[in-house]
């Protein structure tokens, strides 16, 4: 069933939008499990005025959801109530040079490219994020790292609009960094931009390291299925992938969602996986990891919106 049109009323209290604004959006396509129910209201902000604008002018009770890529993402199948924005186009996919070494990035802009500007720049610091899927706004949310590098070790500040419509700039301490985490997240900011520290470098090695990074995730993960990603957070004192296997669950079906075979932490949908088979399949994980070595996994994929 979808949801109640609010694209009229958004439009009548902002008339000054400039964003594209869609009304029961399938976001099924926007996510790389290829699962999942519709968006109330799909947003594109023109840039960050436009989305300060909208925020400000937006009911306090009107959920806002802010999605990237889709790469670490489940939506649930019955799709996400109020706003959900997605950040695109040049306003929020620039990649700038600056002075001292350092790079800024619209968070829209894919890990991987991040880090290939940088290289080409000839800044070290920055090769981990080619093996990262996703955008630089789940990054900074998520504190994303990968191949010994995180976004705490390279993160200056980041910028952002809050839910009341105020444009901010966060800097590195006040972004909280932890393990696949950021204190930021709990706070209803959209990054719209980060500003990273980078180090000068030799091209030819850091090309080297990025070709290392990727040979080794297209050696070790599934990368070309329908895949979220890295399922749950390594615990303290084990690695998922080894609980997940050492519990018998590797190649372990859910409807149309499976353990990935290749890498057990990683899930994939195998063709015709609804939300509920991926999401349901990695709750059996955790159940059977918890039944066999005591260890608790933590979802490291964020799941979003209602079940049908």
């Amino acid at each position: 069933m979808p949801f109640a049109d609010l694209s009229s009323d958004i439009r009548a209290s902002a008339p000054d939008l400039r964003g594209r604004l869609l009304a029961n959006q399938e976001l099924s396509g926007l996510t790389w499990f290829r699962v999942g129910g519709p968006a109330q209201i799909l947003f594109t902000p023109a840039d960050d005025e436009d989305l300060a604008y909208l925020l400000s002018k937006l009911p306090e009770d009107v959920p806002v959801t802010v999605i990237g890529l889709g790469s670490n993402l489940i939506v649930r199948d019955g799709g996400i109530p109020g706003v959900v924005v997605r950040l695109g186009g040049k306003a929020f996919g620039e990649i700038a040079l600056e002075s001292g070494d350092r790079l800024r990035a619209g968070t829209a802009v894919p890990d991987v490219k991040v880090a290939r500007a940088a290289g080409d720049a000839s800044l070290d610091g920055l090769a981990f994020y080619r093996g990262i899927p996703g955008s630089i706004g789940g990054a900074l949310r998520m504190n994303a790292g990968a191949h010994g590098g995180e976004t705490t070790d390279v993160l200056v500040s980041a910028r952002g609009v809050t839910r009341k419509g105020e444009i901010v700039t966060l800097s590195h301490a006040e972004m909280g960094f932890t393990y696949r985490n950021s204190a930021a997240s709990t706070r209803d900011i959209i990054f719209t931009s980060a500003l990273f520290q980078g180090r000068p470098g030799d091209q030819a090695l850091i090309q080297a390291e990025m070709d290392r990074v990727t040979q080794a995730r297209e050696a070790a993960q599934p990368i070309k299925e329908r895949t979220g990603g890295s399922t749950f957070k390594n615990p303290e004192g084990g690695k998922a992938w080894q609980l997940i296997d050492a519990a018998g669950c590797r190649g372990l079906r859910v409807g149309g969602a499976q353990v990935s075979e290749m890498h057990c932490n990683f899930l994939i949908n195998t063709g015709g996986a609804t939300a509920a088979d991926v999401e349901g399949l990695g709750e059996e994980v955790r159940r059977r990891v918890k039944d066999n070595s005591g260890f608790e996994l933590q979802w490291e994929i964020k799941r979003l919106g209602v079940a049908a």
